[in-house]
């Protein structure tokens, strides 16, 4: 196939729209996360500021809120790299897609791993901020014994 003949391209853009759309919804999740990110980094540096100043009795639930935060960004910080890296993934498909088009490259199997390697940084960065949520929760049961006693 030349690249003049712009009829057959049109079945390999219609091929390319799910990874393009991939790379659009993980767009969001990056968004969400890094969020999620900037807001547990603020209230951590909040707590630490609390942390020097609080007497020895509230230190230990300060700790544990630290502790939980600390947590919550190492989790998210390998979240939003698995998601950039599925979206990375998703883009060198959609270039290599083309590029087998053009070129006449036959070995699907490449193509295959990448899409094989996107959705499963996704899964994993998808399962990583469910658990991030669970965390925040976590460090909001700690903040709610503290003030009210034990919740049910």
């Amino acid at each position: 196939m030349g690249v003049a003949d712009v009829g057959d391209l049109i079945p390999v853009l219609q091929v390319a729209v799910g990874p393009v759309i991939l790379i659009s919804g993980v767009g969001l999740l990056l968004l969400t996360m890094t969020n999620r990110l900037g807001r547990a980094i603020d209230r951590t540096r909040a707590l630490a500021e609390k942390f020097i100043l609080a007497d020895e009795g509230a230190r230990p639930r300060l700790r544990e809120q630290l502790r939980v935060l600390w947590g919550r960004a190492k989790n998210l910080r390998l979240a939003i790299t698995l998601a950039a890296a599925s979206a990375l993934c998703s883009g060198l498909l959609v270039i290599f897609i083309f590029v087998a088009a053009l070129w006449g490259y036959g070995n699907g199997w490449f193509i295959v791993m990448l899409f094989v390697a996107a959705l499963a940084s996704l899964i994993i960065s998808l399962i990583l901020f469910i658990h991030d949520i669970n965390q925040s929760l976590a460090a909001l049961g700690v903040e709610l014994d503290a003030s009210q006693g034990t919740l049910d």
